[in-house]
């Protein structure tokens, strides 16, 4: 029996053959012209360089562009422990230093397995996945959750291959099924865009949960819902307003406008050194509940509405902490 990949592979290595055999066919006509446009000489020289040599390499070249750091130990998503043991010393000087990150609530974290963190959207790039996951691998080093990240930053250039490497994972039901039952922490966003896109006057202020989609995760693979709450990253990008024209434009859902971007261009991208503080609450088990109840509609809406109300109020307690937003 063939499968798909056999099907795909085979269609693939025949569009390989038919480029191959037309770019020798281009190279042959080439040479024609080069044999009747130019003296022996010359001629002779030209003719000496194997063009599909060339070409060939700056394929391998081209393809292989950035890669160069990149280890043998990679997972199925990406994830480069080499990229990631390099980046810690970065990602320790804004812990301790730029964003000076409080972090409460360790004692609620397992010391192993998997489990769902579930947080607030907290600003439009993904520092916060990234920085509680750093946070959480300080406390816990046996534990590095792996972050979701929205389909519109996963796919922009120059950004998915750090952001794969780094332990992001592209948001979706499937994924983080699959690296719950593979045993791995798994850090989820439920308000999605929404809460990337929200304007400074409405910064933490939770927008709803979609459809229950975390809570069924939760249910489908049997494991513990660790709410977070974080605070500081909305404002370190304070959106102004948003720019829909220019953003559908360009392939991006919204283009914020902050005091410093677009006006200060690449450099207003640059996040504000604001106070962070991150607070992990109590984990709400589903042990009680029987295997079946993934298909009882009710209970997964009143779940999924107590969980955005804890971590309401887990955000609320971490704005109180804080006081001030530099200090």
């Amino acid at each position: 029996m063939i499968d798909e990949a056999d099907l795909e592979s085979s269609s693939d290595a025949e569009m390989s053959y038919e480029l191959s055999a037309e770019l020798r066919e281009a190279l042959d006509g080439l040479r024609g012209e080069i044999s009747a446009r130019f003296p022996v000489r010359e001629r002779a020289l030209v003719e000496k360089i194997d063009w599909m040599s060339v070409i060939q390499q700056i394929q391998r070249r081209v393809s292989t562009l950035g890669m160069s750091e990149r280890s043998g130990q990679v997972d199925e998503f990406g994830m480069d422990e080499v990229v990631l043991r390099r980046a810690r010393p970065l990602l320790d000087l804004l812990y301790e230093r730029y964003w000076r990150i409080e972090l409460h609530g360790i004692d609620w974290v397992p010391d192993t397995g998997p489990c769902l963190f579930v947080a607030n959207r907290s600003g439009f790039l993904p520092y916060d996945g990234l920085m509680v996951s750093h946070s959480i691998w300080r406390m816990r080093s046996n534990l590095q959750p792996r972050f979701m990240v929205a389909d519109w930053l996963i796919t922009l250039p120059f950004v998915q291959p750090y952001l794969v490497r780094l332990g992001g994972v592209r948001a979706c039901r499937e994924n983080a099924e699959r690296l719950i039952r593979s045993g791995e922490p798994v850090l989820v966003f439920p308000e999605g865009q929404k809460g990337a896109a929200k304007v400074f006057r409405d910064r933490y202020r939770l927008k709803r949960f979609g459809r229950g989609g975390v809570v069924r995760v939760a249910l489908e693979t049997r494991v513990p819902i660790i709410p977070i709450g974080i605070v500081g990253p909305e404002e370190a990008h304070p959106i102004l307003f948003k720019w829909n024209a220019p953003a559908r434009a360009v392939g991006l859902p919204f283009l914020p406008v902050t005091p410093t971007f677009p006006l200060l261009g690449p450099l207003g991208l640059l996040p504000l050194p604001t106070k962070w503080v991150i607070r992990i609450g109590e984990p709400i088990s589903i042990d009680h509940l029987a295997p079946d109840a993934v298909r009882d509609e009710l209970l997964i809406s009143r779940m999924n509405e107590e969980l955005r109300s804890t971590i309401q109020v887990l955000i609320d307690t971490g704005l109180s902490d804080r006081g001030s937003v530099w200090d």
